[in-house]
């Protein structure tokens, strides 16, 4: 393999929908001081978009949450990740998984295999371990994190999730769970904005499985999420509680944590995201 090292993140990033980003709001992130700029909803495998955030960017790293295995070819994915290597060493990290079972029909019945061997074709194209993590949740997913990716960034957590994954993963590999975040005081208000969040991955057998293994079952998964599953979820509060609540993964272990900004209709995100980075202690970039 390659000798590479992971491209750097900081403490905090920022994990938006692929759709909701442009390459002036990676600019903004980039300038208030964020890490990494993590692209969800399923990146497709040109990486076409992460290579326009990165050429329009200075410093912030770009990463994948997540490429899905089952629809962007690993081949393909691999040649994307060395164009864009080439022409801008060090700022992309590939995050890959296997995404949802009851999106995935037949096929999800060996997610694991699947991405073992997803992972051989990008061992064998030279793409370095490095550059990749995994969207591990479970324990199996984690220690094949462990072993052949330069670590984990599982989505939908907790900071006592992320306790327990840094004790599956070992000390050495990289962790950076997402975090939901509402920038609202009032404990109603901010429920009101996270719930709906959180409606669809309460219907996925992967989350309810690692929520049941953070305590939580039953009637907490019902009419949207009870309000403890929420306030576990979601970290809200005044922007210093907030800054507090995603400074907890990195006393649990995490090297960086992906700050997923919900808000309301009507929010200004920019002012949120500067307010955030403020809060968080970050160092503006070109200041």
């Amino acid at each position: 393999m390659p000798e590479s090292t992971t491209p750097p993140l900081g403490e905090l990033g920022v994990w938006r929908r692929g759709p909701d980003i442009d390459v002036a709001l990676a600019a903004r992130l980039d300038a208030l001081g964020y890490g990494a700029l993590w692209i969800g909803s399923s990146p497709a495998a040109d990486l076409e978009q992460a290579e326009s955030l990165i050429a329009g960017t200075t410093s912030i790293t770009v990463a994948t949450g997540i490429v899905n295995i089952w629809t962007a070819d690993a081949a393909e994915l691999a040649a994307s990740f060395h164009r864009i290597e080439s022409r801008h060493p060090g700022r992309l990290l590939l995050g890959i998984g296997v995404g949802h079972p009851e999106a995935q029909g037949e096929r999800a019945r060996a997610p694991y295999s699947a991405m073992v061997d997803y992972l051989d074709v990008l061992d064998d194209a030279g793409v370095p371990r490095s550059s990749v993590v995994l969207a591990a949740l479970g324990p199996r997913m984690l220690r094949l994190a462990r072993d052949r990716t330069a670590g984990a960034h599982p989505y939908l957590v907790t900071a006592g999730y992320t306790r327990q994954a840094r004790e599956a993963l070992g000390s050495g590999p990289l962790l950076a769970p997402e975090q939901r975040v509402v920038l609202r005081s009032d404990a109603a208000e901010a429920r009101a904005v996270g719930r709906p969040s959180l409606a669809n991955y309460l219907t996925m057998s992967n989350y309810l499985h690692n929520f049941e293994r953070l305590g939580f079952g039953g009637d907490d998964f019902t009419e949207g999420g009870s309000d403890p599953l929420v306030d576990t979820l979601v970290v809200y509060g005044t922007d210093a509680a907030v800054a507090a609540g995603l400074r907890a993964h990195l006393d649990a272990g995490a090297d960086h944590v992906a700050a997923q900004l919900v808000t309301a209709p009507g929010d200004d995100t920019n002012e949120q995201y500067a307010r955030l980075a403020r809060a968080f202690g970050l160092s503006p970039r070109g200041a």
